[in-house]
């Protein structure tokens, strides 16, 4: 009982403190517990991680400019943290929830995260970022709809919509994962596909997942939370209407597969035009020798028969896929969040200040397993960078730039010098970049930029050069948040870095941000402003060097 009037009190504390720092935003409240628990996703009894004995988690339902409060408590035997993928936590990069900028919370422990969805609307989901925690779940989505003032620009208002997690799965646990990669070896093949923490048997015996009343139209909000594998998404006999795309209104194409990268969110409106019966949902890997599917049961209202027992079958190759990501377009008449700046959305007209080619790697180290980023593979330092920035002794932890901005692979040998270190580079606050991903290897890579939206202009078969601009979409190339890069292909990206903090670029394979494949962009306001960036909240964890150091000046508006 006293835990729960604590827990009021602090609430009612930060809803006033809050008003006076948002604006008198709406404020949401959630209370989690993060738990084990046995359930079996692919029919195999295994332990994983609950959020309020739920898998996946609880969803968070908001609104454009909602304040988010969410006190976690860590009943794991493990430190533990979670990151909102996709939330941009504007000039607060202090509530992302990675290692380099928080401390994990210790395990009996509790900490409150304090985040707005500032100028956002879409599809996103939170995960654990501490010692391979993924791989046990702890994910769920999250919902940002429009506010009510500003239209939504559907012929047809949707009469309810569905969160669909999709995730390739393993029947190992977590620990066990993680003894592979620490030991210097893969993970390996997952066992699965699971959607929303179920596997399907593609049988229509399983319980409905999802009911549709005839001729409705629903929202359907897809995400890839999985660890390893692009997933291809269909819904049996229907087609469907792509609207948004991490965080932005697409133009309205319609398909009848999607496919869905490691770490990317999208939304479809999907109709109950069709006989009145079952329908199979199939979720199912892609550029796998051998492809696992799941699937979910879809069932309209007055149903009066089973799914048809064919499946419809994915896509081959990546070719296909790349087509489609060329046919996804920014519907730029829609009346929604826009991107910071706001006159950032005519990207084609802002000149580049600086390009960033970031070429994935993988190689040992001491015979053990790594992956890198221009040659530097992550390692997280006991005190978190941003920490380690803000009191002042950066200098006893990393060092900045360790990484060229033009770095070149010589196969046979470059790919071979790997070194361990926190991976920093310096960005100029409110400079205009422009980021090559460079991709050398046989499978399809996946990257997110935490912190930002940003143009996805090109992705092109072979090696990039500055003579590709000719071939970027300057005009209406979605702003997301995430990006692949098929096999021996490279991709290009554009964004303003007006979002001062410091910002995780990761891979968005498990295996391989584990084992390094990440850096950190520090960007910095010129002068120590409340105007640009938010001081380090008092419920802050602190650990490492700085744990008993006096608290340095603010910042002041």
């Amino acid at each position: 009982m006293k835990s729960h009037l604590w827990f009021v009190f602090l609430m009612l504390a930060l809803y006033f403190s809050a008003s006076l720092v948002k604006g008198g935003d709406p404020i949401l409240f959630f209370e989690w517990k993060v738990t084990y628990g046995t359930i079996s996703p692919l029919g195999v009894p295994q332990q994983v991680i609950l959020i309020n004995d739920k898998f996946p988690g609880p969803i968070i339902n908001g609104t454009s400019n909602n304040n988010i409060v969410v006190n976690v408590f860590n009943q794991l035997d493990e430190p533990f943290l979670l990151t909102w993928n996709g939330i941009q936590q504007r000039k607060n990069s202090w509530q992302d929830g990675t290692l380099g900028t928080n401390c994990p919370i210790p395990p009996g422990s509790n900490f409150t995260y304090q985040f707005q969805v500032k100028d956002q609307i879409g599809s996103f989901y939170y995960y654990p970022t501490t010692a391979l925690h993924r791989a046990a779940g702890g994910y769920g989505g999250i919902s940002v709809h429009s506010r009510a003032l500003i239209p939504v620009p559907f012929d047809v208002n949707p009469v309810d919509e569905f969160f669909v997690l999709v995730s390739d799965w393993y029947t190992k646990s977590h620990t066990q994962l993680r003894k592979f990669l620490d030991s210097g070896r893969s993970m390996g093949r997952p066992d699965g596909v699971i959607i929303n923490g179920k596997s399907g048997k593609g049988e229509g015996k399983d319980e409905p997942m999802f009911s549709m009343t005839p001729e409705k139209t629903y929202r359907y909000r897809f995400c890839n939370v999985g660890m390893k594998d692009s997933i291809n998404i269909r819904i049996q006999g229907h087609t469907m209407k792509l609207v948004e795309m991490e965080g932005s209104h697409t133009v309205q194409n319609m398909y009848d597969s999607l496919d869905i990268h490691l770490g990317q969110c999208v939304s479809v409106l999907v109709t109950a035009d069709k006989d009145p019966k079952d329908y199979f949902l199939v979720a199912s890997t892609r550029f796998t020798k051998e492809p696992h599917t799941a699937t979910a049961i879809i069932r309209y209202t007055n149903g009066k028969g089973p799914a048809s027992s064919e499946l419809p079958k994915a896509p081959i190759g990546w070719a296909w896929s790349l087509n489609q990501f060329r046919s996804f377009r920014w519907n730029l008449t829609a009346s929604a969040a826009r991107p910071n700046p706001q006159g950032s959305y005519h990207y084609g007209q802002i000149n580049i200040t600086r390009t960033i080619k970031l070429v994935n790697t993988a190689g040992t180290v001491d015979g053990k397993l790594r992956y890198a980023i221009n040659g530097v593979s992550h390692v997280n330092p006991t005190t978190p960078i941003k920490l380690a920035e803000y009191y002042g002794v950066a200098g006893k932890i990393f060092k900045y730039d360790l990484i060229k901005d033009n770095y070149e692979l010589q196969v046979g040998k470059e790919e071979k010098k790997i070194t361990l270190a926190p991976n920093v580079v310096n960005g100029t606050y409110r400079n205009f970049v422009e980021i090559i991903f460079e991709n050398h290897e046989k499978s399809v890579q996946s990257f997110h930029l935490a912190g930002y939206s940003f143009f996805a202009v090109a992705i092109e078969p072979g090696k990039w050069t500055p003579e590709k601009r000719k071939n970027y979409n300057l005009l209406d190339a979605v702003s997301r948040n995430t990006i692949q890069v098929y096999p021996n292909s490279w991709a290009a990206i554009m964004t303003t870095l007006d979002n001062a903090g410091l910002w995780n670029l990761r891979s968005n394979s498990v295996e391989r941000q584990y084992l390094g494949q990440q850096l950190y962009f520090s960007i910095r306001s010129p002068k120590r402003d409340l105007k640009d960036e938010y001081n380090m909240p008092d419920n802050d964890v602190l650990c490492g060097i700085i744990k008993d150091m006096p608290l340095p000046k603010p910042y002041s508006v």
